[in-house]
């Protein structure tokens, strides 16, 4: 209508629904993310991605939903996390909404930094793999976390070696006629590698070869699809998701908030690599059915607990989730702390607590 707004929506794109129904046992869990920032993973705003999924009904999460607005007084629309924590009652908010989700809900954090030292592990010395980034390459962790490790302690030429790390594969909306990023990359390897004493991150910066690393490259400017996008976190955050909810038992139908990076092409990838463990078995990601959180209550406590894992302020061990945290991984739990802002939350044996696991450096 002319002089009018339009509220048309557009089609949702992407997902990966099952094709018929889902067989044999399935759980049905509502997710979103908060920290997302793209390719790019150095932002000091965003330094950790947040993936939370709610084992909830409809009608349970509309009625999280509403006892929140009309208990807590919020707006009419989509409760969010920055609401809470600008509120004279956050403290109390927080806490009814963590108790009401107890033995309901799961976060899996990642550290963006660390996850750059997977990448270099996972897809510069080994074979590509959509498994790159979860427990199923968990043999190859202890390397990538000493390099993580190694690096932070050796000054501004970590910082160095990220950025030619991202710009290296950092494959779109570049000039390729003069591109000398992989040699950019190796005089920032080089000039860690002379800062770097521990013996098991020099060797990880020691295997990594030239002919090797641009033909990775290259398999990217190519369009390879066989090898997951390089710089996105969201995809191995999504399979803990998934792992941690099937837990071997059953299998896991993903109602998740519209996101571009999760194409049909890469959750079919996907899918397959979470198979791998049992071949003659079905995957444990049954589909993914893109929603509009507007529509889905489920999806909106979802993002609600995802942005309240990655911005809660304070300490280890401060505020309400107080029972559910544990310090941040790393040399210096305090430094990753204030690098990080908010809180980091790990998986306690308390079953009737919040599920939470941090994909960061292992303790």
């Amino acid at each position: 209508m002319a002089g009018g707004a339009s509220t048309t929506r557009l089609p949702l794109q992407g997902g990966l629904p099952p094709p018929g129904a889902v067989t044999g046992p399935v759980v049905e869990i509502a997710c979103d993310e908060s920290g997302f920032s793209g390719t790019n993973l150095l932002d000091p705003a965003t330094p950790v991605i947040v993936h939370a999924g709610v084992d909830l009904s409809r009608d349970e999460a509309a009625e999280l939903i509403r006892t929140l607005r009309s208990g807590f007084r919020f707006s009419p629309d989509e409760v969010k996390s920055r609401q809470f924590l600008r509120r004279r009652e956050a403290a109390e908010a927080v806490q009814w909404f963590l108790s009401a989700l107890r033995g309901r809900a799961h976060v899996h954090l990642v550290d963006k930094e660390f996850f750059l030292a997977t990448r270099v592990v996972d897809l510069l010395l080994a074979e590509p793999s959509y498994a790159a980034g979860t427990r199923l390459a968990g043999d190859r962790r202890p390397a990538a976390a000493a390099l993580h490790r190694a690096g932070r302690a050796a000054g501004p030429g970590w910082a160095a070696f990220l950025a030619a790390v991202v710009e290296m594969l950092r494959t779109k909306r570049r000039d390729r006629a003069d591109d000398r990023s992989v040699q950019r990359f190796f005089a920032a390897r080089d000039a860690l590698r002379r800062h770097v004493g521990d013996a098991q991150a020099g060797a990880v910066l020691d295997a990594l070869d030239p002919a090797r690393v641009a033909e990775v490259q290259a398999r990217l400017y190519a369009g390879d699809r066989t090898i997951p996008p390089p710089l996105e976190p969201l995809l191995p955050a999504l399979a803990e998701t998934v792992l941690h909810w099937s837990a071997g038992r059953r299998r896991v139908l993903v109602i998740h908030d519209e996101q571009s990076a999760l194409t049909e092409d890469r959750l079919r990838r996907l899918q397959t690599a979470l198979a791998a463990g049992d071949p003659a078995g079905p995957s444990p990601l049954a589909g993914l059915v893109m929603t509009d959180s507007r529509d889905d209550p489920r999806v909106q406590a979802a993002d609600l607990l995802a942005g309240l894992a990655r911005r809660m302020p304070g300490a280890p061990g401060d505020g309400p989730l107080r029972p559910l945290l544990s310090p941040p991984a790393g040399p210096d739990p305090n430094a990753a702390a204030a690098r990080h802002g908010p809180n980091v939350v790990a998986a306690r044996p308390d079953p009737n607590a919040v599920a939470v696991t941090a994909e960061q450096e292992p303790v």
